[in-house]
């Protein structure tokens, strides 16, 4: 890369630039020869050995003729675009020279997370590759890169490579050291914070059936059982005062000799809560390309389940059974998707002895007509008493299981093996009578997931009611 004009706001931390910089082991070679040649022709007469010592001492003199006055500044910029799990991300670091001098050598290194895998940096037209790497494997990026400032100016190390997991990942801290005054003085190490690459969960493709167990609003795609201006026959009435004349139904008025209309369900939108449980992790992350743990499929399959209903034109709300206990109120549009994904971006396991806030589950919260989606990997048995109070307060409760099919038993030896298949046993009871409270329990496997469920739970919506 060329060098470009430094920016005129610029990050640097430290002393002030008087106390920042040092002499080099050159400088005090310098000095120290030419102090021993000087004493030496003095004690012993030599003309030649003063004249020996000249050079370097003109030399060492030239070179310090001007002292540096400000530190390098070192700054780090990341693409603010759309970054998706799996894209190609792109970050900067900058060293830039406010001096008066040209610095003639900068070294510079910055950390990156394991997650961004850089598979190219360019410095100053110096290019360094490597392979594909995992995510354990240090970054090309961590390497030094040394290069020439001009005064005035600034270089810049550009680092290109690809997102392998979502999250707020870190890029940086970097630093930069330079020398000048042909490599006599050097700078104290000027280091620059973070700056976190924003990484969203890249959504399968989702799609689910137009059955909503109730729709409340009072516009939308969905068919509700309240009559109104909608597309959906529900029959022919006898016309009354109010209604329209192009709904009159001729065939139906002339067999009867009096005015009939059609009668049509209202097309209303409906409120989707999709309530992550964030108590319990298990599972290794393998990135975009590899295993998904507990909490990737969480994060994947909250955003597109909210991808699909809001561009449906539904609200949805976000909501988190854990100590945290996060709340995103309900919305729709597009502006509620992005919000929805920056507050995925936050969801983290933690674990907690204490029964999760209770009172984020009351009526002011979760509205009776909404279709609560919850995701949970039914590894704690808190999980599953709140599917239960759930179904039990009358709302519509779907069940999505997040554990990983393919989750490998413990390799200890002993008791492990068997521990471990007991425990899938009882967690399989565990299930079957959550099946058996009313609460639908299915696997997410991207598109269609949910297809099934939603019929069934729309069909017992719109059952009759018997009285008890």
């Amino acid at each position: 890369m060329v060098a470009s004009p430094v920016p005129p706001r610029v990050e640097s931390s430290g002393p002030p630039p008087a106390t920042g910089w040092v002499p080099t082991g050159a400088l005090g070679r310098a000095v120290l020869l030419t102090g021993l040649l000087l004493i030496a022709g003095v004690l012993l007469g030599r003309v030649d050995l003063v004249v020996l010592a000249a050079p370097f001492a003109l030399g060492t003199a030239y070179a310090l003729r001007r002292r540096p006055t400000a530190l390098p500044q070192v700054w780090i910029s990341g693409d603010d675009g759309h970054l998706v799990e799996g894209g190609e991300l792109t970050a900067t670091v900058t060293v830039g020279n406010p001096d008066q001098l040209d610095y003639d050598v900068a070294v510079v290194r910055s950390r990156i997370s394991p997650w961004l895998r850089v598979e190219r940096a360019t410095i100053a037209g110096a290019t360094a590759a490597s392979g594909a790497r995992s995510a354990a494997v240090p970054s090309v990026a961590e390497r030094p890169f040394v290069t020439a400032v001009p005064t005035a100016a600034a270089v810049d190390l550009e680092l290109t490579g690809t997102a392998l997991r979502w999250g707020r990942h870190p890029v940086g801290p970097a630093g930069a050291r330079v020398a000048v005054a042909q490599g006599l003085l050097v700078s104290r190490a000027v280091i620059a914070e973070p700056s976190r690459l924003r990484v969203y969960p890249k959504t399968e493709p989702f799609d689910a059936v137009e059955a909503m167990p109730r729709a409340a609003g009072l516009v939308g795609a969905h068919h509700s059982r309240r009559p109104g201006e909608g597309g959906e026959l529900a029959g022919v009435r006898v016309f009354a005062p109010g209604d329209r004349l192009r709904r009159i139904d001729w065939r139906v008025s002339l067999r009867a000799r009096q005015l009939h209309v059609a009668a049509t369900l209202s097309d209303r939108d409906a409120e989707v809560v999709v309530l992550l449980d964030v108590l319990a992790e298990a599972g290794r992350s393998g990135g975009v390309s590899g295993a998904a743990s507990v909490l990737d499929t969480t994060v994947r399959a909250a955003a597109a389940i909210a991808e699909h209903y809001l561009h449906r034109g539904d609200r949805v709300s976000m909501l988190e059974y854990g100590p945290a206990a996060r709340r995103l109120r309900p919305a729709t549009g597009r502006r509620q998707y992005l919000t929805v994904l920056e507050w995925l971006l936050e969801v983290r396991a933690e674990s907690s002895p204490h029964e999760p806030y209770d009172q984020v589950f009351g009526p002011q919260v979760l509205s009776a007509d909404a279709l609560v989606v919850v995701l949970t990997p039914l590894l704690d048995e808190r999980s599953a008493q709140m599917l239960a109070r759930l179904a039990r307060s009358g709302r519509f409760v779907v069940a999505v299981d997040t554990l990983p099919a393919d989750l490998a038993p413990p390799k200890d030896r002993g008791w492990a093996e068997v521990a471990y298949r007991l425990w899938r046993l009882d967690r399989d009871t565990m299930i079957g009578q959550l099946r058996e409270h009313g609460v639908p329990v299915v696997r997410w496997a991207g598109a269609g997931s949910l297809d099934e469920v939603l019929r069934d739970v729309a069909r017992l919506a719109t059952a009759p009611r018997v009285g008890r």
